[in-house]
């Protein structure tokens, strides 16, 4: 996706039509765009997030308020005001336009907002606009997923909730919409309906025990989709939890008296994720060890009586060998003695060194001896480091298990301070967070107990399979019905097995691009790891021992900028080589509202730097501060088009404010010529 254009008409702060913002793209693919807070540049992020998935940031208050003020108060009563905002935009070649309208009515009970509408049009190589024969969110969602759309279209004062968002999940599966696996999972999809097809036309033409055991194996199919089904409601539920958890203890935050208890619950919370998370990996450490190395130690007697037998044989001068079996054949072989007496067959001479062959040694024997201790060393000190490791990490693991044991009860001992608090409010807030906790729990017991029952099922269900497949058929059309389910279901595996190892492939790569974006912005020693979930976390390896830290705001911000940067640079890398099928559509946008946040000089100057290789395109939201000093050194090179957001405000004694750009003075903030608060967009005269 390349934005071309973004336009708006009476769409929060901008009145009437605005003038079109064309973006910039190629070597100078930066847009900036400046504006004081409060003069529209929230709302124009929101623009284009409201005009493609109808959603808004977390910043953007009033949702229900889209229609400009001033237009509305112009109108009549019982007459309809538009708003709408239009964006134009290229991919694999063709050209879109986007437009969402709304209208509000006047009433005299006040203003009502209808819902919105979303309309496109498609134009191709022959320049002709055509209506789509899909839905346009359909279409919209191929090119860039709503799920992903958070990391294109972003608050960066609020960046490093990123890192924090819960539905990992659907990143992953939106992430491999973009990589072009949504054809494997389509390919899954029919090969899977197909077989069921291809099994009832078996169940029919099959003789009594085919039947049987295809009925069988329905049964078993139809219990793991029941349980499947309910793991899926399990996740819905358990994000409902959780978010129901949150808002309590946001209110509780807001309560007078708890405040503090909220404010140090939530911290040992933290730290019990992060303890639990050294738990999991010190557990994970532990099983390596003891599949790779645990061998190791079953082999101490053994090598105990290689030495022993080594050792006996050194004390009869059989090791190290004297003489060796291949230096007596070549004196036979030469007929001709070191001493020089010749070695004729049958001769005394020739006897008397042909009997040296049965006391000397072999030279492979002596080798492998050698070769055998050097191995046998290396197990025993092994075996060594083995009992070392699991010494460690069981000291870990106790240590872990200690502190985890402290912050369960400072967090039981602050839930009873709050079910037992004078205040009726806040007891009753940590009573409903006890009745959600328990759920939650219950609902995660439910979850693992449903999982095993689904593994145990998936093996049922191989088992019949085969037995299926082994079962002699008595009719040709019976063996070619159980051919093509034999067919259609190794596709199956052998696609998931695809799809798999391009999701792990994937995965790993993002991790990598990551962490360079990190590791080139940071100054800590930490690497951020990516979880299968694409959870992300900061690791220290300073230690030699891989633990998990607690990331700062600050880290977190740039955190969710690498994870931003690198989501985009390896599916535009990802679609380039490994697109299955269709044109590169390898392009993306980011467009940021303050994306520096409150970082400091380092970070911002790094970040500055590295923003134009991010992405295509780069859309920047500022303030004057944002763009201060150091920011504009780095960017300046970059910078295809620059706008700037005039504030009109109706206040007679507001304070005016510019800025200064290419040499000319821009207003920011002046008085409106009205009674009314507006934002006008002015292109800043840009020479190359």
């Amino acid at each position: 996706m390349k934005l071309i254009s973004i336009r708006l008409c009476n769409f929060r702060q901008f009145y009437g039509k605005t003038p079109e913002i064309f973006l910039a793209s190629g070597e100078r693919n930066i847009t900036v765009i400046h504006g004081n807070n409060g003069a529209g540049k929230t709302t124009l992020l929101n623009a284009f997030t409201w005009v493609l998935y109808e959603k808004f940031s977390a910043a953007f208050s009033s949702e229900e308020q889209l229609v400009n003020k001033r237009a509305i108060s112009e109108a009549r009563l019982q007459e309809f005001v538009e708003c709408w905002v239009e964006i134009r935009f290229e991919h694999s070649s063709k050209r879109y336009q986007a437009k969402r309208l709304c209208r509000a009515y006047k009433t005299e009970a006040g203003i009502e907002q209808g819902k919105s509408e979303l309309y496109l049009q498609i134009s191709g190589d022959d320049g002709r606009w055509l209506l789509p024969q899909q839905l346009p969110e359909d279409i919209i969602g191929r090119i860039l997923p709503a799920s992903l759309h958070q990391y294109f279209f972003f608050d960066g004062e609020r960046i490093e909730q990123i890192v924090r968002y819960d539905k990992k999940s659907e990143i992953a599966e939106a992430t491999k919409t973009l990589l072009g696996v949504e054809v494997l999972n389509r390919s899954i999809k029919h090969l899977k309906e197909a077989k069921k097809s291809l099994e009832a036309e078996l169940a029919l033409i099959g003789d009594s025990q085919t039947k049987k055991l295809l009925q069988e194996q329905k049964q078993l199919e139809k219990k793991s989709q029941r349980l499947s089904h309910r793991q899926q409601e399990i996740d819905r539920e358990l994000a409902n939890q959780d978010e129901l958890k949150r808002t309590m203890g946001e209110r509780l935050l807001e309560l007078g008296g708890a405040k503090e208890l909220q404010q140090l619950r939530d911290e040992l919370e933290a730290q019990e994720k992060l303890v639990r998370e050294t738990l999991k990996q010190g557990q994970d450490t532990l099983k390596r060890a003891v599949s790779t190395r645990g061998y190791t130690v079953l082999l101490s007697q053994t090598t105990a009586q290689f030495r022993v037998i080594v050792d006996d044989l050194r004390s009869t001068g059989e090791l190290p060998v004297g003489i060796k079996q291949q230096f007596v054949g070549d004196l036979l072989k030469s007929q001709c003695c070191i001493c020089g007496a010749d070695l004729i067959e049958g001769t005394h001479a020739h006897q008397k060194v042909a009997a040296w062959m049965d006391k000397a040694g072999m030279a492979d024997v002596e080798e492998t001896a050698i070769r055998l201790g050097v191995q046998v060393d290396e197990i025993d000190r092994q075996s060594s480091e083995f009992w070392q490791e699991i010494d460690r990490q069981q000291a870990i693991l106790a240590q872990g298990r200690t502190e985890l044991s402290r912050i369960e009860t400072q967090l039981d001992d602050i839930k009873k301070k709050l079910r037992t608090f004078p205040n009726e409010d806040i007891n009753q807030l940590q009573k409903r967070l006890d009745e959600i906790e328990e759920k939650i729990r219950n609902l995660t017991l439910e979850k693992g107990a449903n999982q095993q029952q689904i593994e145990q099922l998936s093996a049922d269900i191989d088992v019949k399979a085969n037995q299926i497949a082994k079962h002699k058929m008595n009719e040709n059309k019976q063996a070619l019905a159980q051919g093509r389910i034999t067919a259609a279901q190794d596709a199956v595996e052998r696609l998931i097995e695809v799809k798999t190892r391009l999701d792990n492939q994937f995965r790993k790569s993002l991790e990598k691009k990551i962490q360079e974006i990190f590791t080139s912005i940071s100054f800590t020693p930490y690497l951020p790891k990516l979880s299968e979930k694409y959870e992300v976390t900061l690791a220290d390896n300073t230690t030699g021992q891989e633990t998990i830290v607690a990331a700062s705001t600050g880290e977190n911000q740039i955190l969710s900028l690498s994870f931003i940067g690198g989501i985009i640079e390896r599916v535009r890398e990802w679609i380039q080589d490994h697109t299955l099928m269709g044109p590169d559509s390898s392009t993306f946008p980011m467009v940021m509202d303050s994306p520096f946040g409150s970082l400091d000089e380092i970070y911002r100057r790094q970040i500055a730097k590295i923003l134009p290789q991010l992405a295509n395109q780069l859309v920047v939201l500022v303030t004057k501060t944002q763009w201060r000093g150091e920011v504009a050194q780095e960017m300046e090179n970059y910078i295809g088009r620059e706008y700037v957001l005039t504030y009109n405000s109706p206040k007679p004694d507001c304070e005016q404010d510019f800025i200064e750009l290419v040499g000319m003075g821009y207003d920011l903030i002046r008085p409106s010529p009205n009674e009314f608060e507006y934002t006008e967009i002015v292109e800043v005269e840009y020479e190359f």
